[in-house]
């Protein structure tokens, strides 16, 4: 992104006992479109995992603490939905695994990532369609993974965080666009002026 649309002023930053856990697909993480990285940046108790390195195995046998409840974001018919009564029924601090990829990439690593195998599958109630526009959605309940973030921070923390992520998404949008078309940006504030 060009210096002048840099997001870093304006990104919130959210310690929150919530710890979130991204796994992207590798050939996700040198896509400028890929929105996970950004909530890396917002949450400080987060960390990313990639998946499908050749000579890399992930394990993710290290979340399975008894102080904390691991909920796996997935987009599964059957999957409970994530609310306040699914969270109150175990109280304990919630650290979500979010799987970025495509929608296949994402649903293979749902399915696959081992060492999960005690977390609970969780998918989100739904709701407004995405805003993202940047890349073409296939399923019409498809969110950004940015956006699916802030939504499940929303329920799980509070829905001030998701405003205020949601806020952020909606400038990162706006500047990818930017970004992506300099000459209408430039005509735009000759006519502003």
């Amino acid at each position: 992104m060009r210096e002048d649309l840099c997001l870093c002023p304006s990104i919130p930053v959210y310690d929150l006992p919530t710890r979130l856990v991204l796994v992207m697909h590798y050939r996700e993480l040198p896509k400028t479109t890929a929105t996970g990285p950004l909530a890396l940046v917002a949450l400080p108790n987060s960390e990313l995992r990639v998946q499908g390195l050749r000579d890399q195995i992930l394990d993710f046998r290290d979340l399975d603490v008894p102080e904390r409840r691991t909920l796996l974001l997935y987009p599964a018919d059957d999957a409970p939905i994530l609310s306040r009564d699914f969270l109150d029924v175990d109280p304990r601090p919630v650290t979500l695994v979010v799987p970025d990829g495509t929608w296949s990439q994402a649903s293979r690593m749902g399915k696959r990532l081992p060492g999960l195998d005690h977390a609970e599958m969780v998918r989100l109630p739904e709701g407004p369609r995405t805003q993202w526009g940047i890349r073409r959605e296939p399923h019409p309940h498809g969110l950004a993974t940015f956006e699916a973030i802030a939504r499940a921070y929303g329920i799980i923390e509070s829905p001030a965080v998701q405003s205020g992520m949601e806020e952020l998404f909606l400038l990162m949008v706006e500047r990818t666009i930017q970004g992506q078309n300099p000459a209408k940006t430039n005509n735009d504030s000759e006519s502003a002026g």
